[in-house]
């Protein structure tokens, strides 16, 4: 390994953060939620790390199944998106799959359905998000519909918050009784929350919690959470410092020009860039531990690499360390600096950056 660019996954922490959700939720099963090449912390690293423990995983597509099943895992596995074409349900029963029906195409098509499976389905309806989903007032015809397949072999009901991150917003508490409004008696099993109904919102767990951003150990809260605290970060991103420049005052950094030393100053040049997943809209003044101290990024990002202020840390070199994000610098805290959130900054890690599993 010459670049010294690495994110480490810590395996341990993902387990704990798993037995957190669960502990959270009572009696809840999980489906542990590794779409995204498990938000860019790698499913089948993920996955074989939590197969002896988490009641199910979760993708968004077939391909990222079959992915896991040949990898060995032979756990239960939902299609958080279902299928896209109607020949799929020969592969999903091949691997043994279960999916979520979301709209009118897929209804029909497992309607014409003639094959022997009989599927795990689960229902998802639309109480507010707008994005997938059958409407409310279509949501007990549809429902009829599959009760009647003979493919059909159990149905689970689902639906998704568009607030739940947001403690204080009535929204999720809206949607929540429209949900049950709706599904009132039926006696199937339900499944509303993800990562921020199960931490704060524990009247929507029921009998199926979906844990994903918690899973790796961010928060999905814009301030502190008594249980989102307990979280442990997954990943550590890590480069070097592999130049050092000393500035007069009045002297520019990077393309543009755009940042100016306001005093004499010690540049350090780092081993990442955007090409890597380190966002090129970071600003100038993004925090970064360097040995451990904390100093910020000055300039723009480039490709392959980023430019940070050594001046405070006379001891930093050629070879110092440099934490992007991790524990004492969280992706929660950075993200802002981007305008974005840990979801990018997690799934935007780039395969040149090497992986490295512990626990």
């Amino acid at each position: 390994m010459a670049r010294p660019t690495t994110a480490t996954i810590d395996l341990d922490a993902i387990r704990h953060n798993y037995r957190l959700a669960k502990q959270l939720a009572g009696e809840s099963r999980a489906l542990a939620v590794v779409k995204a090449d498990a938000y860019g912390h790698g499913a089948v690293k993920v996955c074989h790390a939590l197969v002896n423990e988490a009641d199910g995983f979760a993708v968004a597509a077939i391909e990222e199944a079959i992915e896991l099943r040949e990898a060995g895992i032979t756990s239960p596995i939902l299609l958080l998106e279902g299928f896209f074409e109607a020949n799929e349900l020969n592969l999903i029963e091949h691997y043994d799959l279960s999916f979520v029906v979301h709209n009118s195409f897929q209804l029909e098509s497992l309607a014409g359905y003639n094959g022997p499976a009989m599927f795990n389905v689960w229902l998802k309806i639309d109480i507010g998000m707008h994005r997938l989903g059958i409407p409310l007032n279509q949501a007990l015809n549809a429902l009829g519909r599959l009760l009647a397949l003979r493919s059909v072999k159990n149905v689970v009901l689902m639906a998704h918050f568009a607030c739940a991150d947001e403690l204080d917003n009535p929204i999720t508490a809206e949607q929540l009784q429209l949900f049950l409004k709706t599904v009132n008696g039926r006696g199937l099993p339900l499944s509303l929350s993800n990562s921020a109904a199960i931490l704060g919102w524990p009247q929507t767990h029921h009998d199926w919690i979906r844990p994903g951003l918690m899973l790796y150990g961010a928060t999905p809260f814009e301030s502190g959470q008594a249980q989102a605290d307990k979280l442990k970060p997954a990943m550590h991103l890590n480069t070097e410092v592999i130049a050092v420049r000393t500035l007069t005052e009045g002297e520019t950094v990077g393309y543009g020009a755009s940042w100016r030393a306001e005093r004499p100053s010690r540049i350090g040049t780092l081993a990442i860039g955007y090409a890597d997943g380190y966002p090129r809209q970071m600003r100038s003044g993004a925090p970064i531990l360097i040995e451990g101290q904390r100093t910020n990024i000055v300039g723009r990002v480039s490709m392959d690499m980023i430019t940070v202020d050594l001046t405070d840390l006379p001891k930093a070199t050629i070879g110092s360390s440099a934490e992007l994000f991790g524990a004492a610098l969280t992706a929660a805290e950075l993200a802002p600096w981007a305008n974005t959130i840990p979801y990018t900054l997690f799934t935007g890690i780039t395969r040149r950056v090497h992986k490295v599993y512990s626990g």
